[in-house]
């Protein structure tokens, strides 16, 4: 009946779902656990009509003009340049740390010390890990990375995965740089945008092919089951010699085999405000204050007029398997070697892909997961 099964329908599932019926021409049975498609890139309209990210704010940025041109199939985009700011001191400073930041914080005859003695060292429209600033010998600059450090990172870091900041992996904590020059703008890749009528409608119009079946609020493990002994994979009591493309946790395909992978997860707290904007920017970082880490306003992301307003305050959490949903991979050694003993174990399954953040248990940008997904289409699909 089905040449191939996709489980998950986020955008690892979806672009290999819409390559294998639009490409290979072949049938293609997506299973979905929840009630709607597009994972945790899904979006909603309120009565309002606010454009709001139901599982927290997705921003689409790439220097991949491949990933750009082929998700333009599927939406028409809006420019958007992303601003943060960070609540810090009583002020709302620029992140990533930058000049401005600086002169916001500082006495102006130290911000001018400090931002000279970074121009001597470091090109202008450079990135600085933080890692690396703190290294400096310099007492002025050694000064900056520690404030940078204590005001910026370590709380924010802390309350994000619940560990002090140096058990974090360097892939974490490098994410975190100073902008050497004045550029407010988050991120700096050449495509900058948000999909006009918001994620769905992209996820709506990648599976609306005749060759694609869509089951929804469904659990894999209800229709689909893992011979682990034979290494076959069976669907409705079958065996299922097509290829299954596997976007979902593997250790939960493994039935937790060799143990549980952890995850960090998230309280969501939706309000809806009667203002116009309740703040300056998309999002504000609150590193020192309070339990919740950001406060986003939607109507930032997709403008409307209307005297309402939707934000969002994230409360980062430990991920309780029962009722959570896994966000972010704790990347520990530990947990990396636990990864790689069901990556071996999938291995072993010929005619099984793995692809996507659960699956490979990594963080992916939008933007890196279209582009794995079109590449392990190319490579192990076809």
């Amino acid at each position: 009946m089905f040449d191939y099964i996709v489980v998950g329908s986020g955008f690892a599932g979806s672009v290999i779902a819409e390559r294998i019926a639009n490409v290979l021409n072949k049938k293609v049975l997506v299973i979905e656990k929840r009630t709607h498609i597009g994972g945790n890139c899904y979006d909603y309209r309120t009565k309002e009509g606010i454009i709001v990210h139901k599982y927290g704010p997705h921003l689409f940025h790439t220097n991949y003009k491949e990933v750009f041109d082929y998700l333009s199939d599927f939406t028409d985009w809006q420019i958007y340049r992303h601003r943060v700011l960070a609540f810090i001191d009583g002020k709302k400073v620029p992140i990533p740390f930058n000049f401005n930041s600086i002169e916001m914080l500082f006495p102006k005859s130290l911000a001018e010390k400090l931002i000279n003695k970074l121009l001597s060292k470091y090109s202008y429209g450079s990135k600085v890990p933080i890692l690396e600033l703190r290294k400096e010998n310099d007492k002025d600059l050694k000064f900056l990375a520690d404030f940078i450090y204590k005001k910026v990172f370590k709380n924010y870091t802390a309350k994000q995965w619940g560990k002090k900041p140096e058990e974090i992996d360097p892939e974490v904590t490098a994410r975190v740089p100073i902008f050497i020059g004045r550029d407010d703008r988050y991120f700096n890749d050449i495509y900058q945008t948000v999909p006009v009528e918001g994620y769905t409608k992209i996820f709506e119009r990648m599976l609306a092919y005749p060759n694609i079946k869509l089951m929804l609020n469904t659990d894999f493990r209800e229709v689909m089951n893992i011979d682990l002994e034979t290494k076959k994979i069976y669907f409705l009591g079958q065996e299922f010699k097509g290829k299954v493309i596997f976007t979902g946790m593997i250790d939960q395909l493994f039935e937790y085999k060799f143990g549980k992978l952890p995850y960090r997860s998230l309280d969501l707290k939706f309000e809806t405000l009667e203002t116009e904007y309740f703040q300056e920017v998309a999002t504000v970082n609150y590193p020192n204050d309070y339990d919740f880490t950001r406060i986003t306003e939607f109507k930032h992301i997709h403008p409307i007029k209307v005297n309402k307003t939707v934000i969002l305050k994230e409360y980062p959490k430990d991920y309780n398997p029962e009722k959570d949903i896994p966000y972010y991979p704790v990347f520990t050694e530990e947990n990396q070697e636990l990864y790689y003993k069901y990556k071996e174990l999938a291995e072993k399954f010929e005619n099984l892909i793995l692809v996507g953040r659960l699956a490979e248990y990594r963080y992916y940008d939008m933007d890196d997961v279209v582009k794995r997904a079109l590449e392990v289409f190319e490579e192990k699909v076809k």
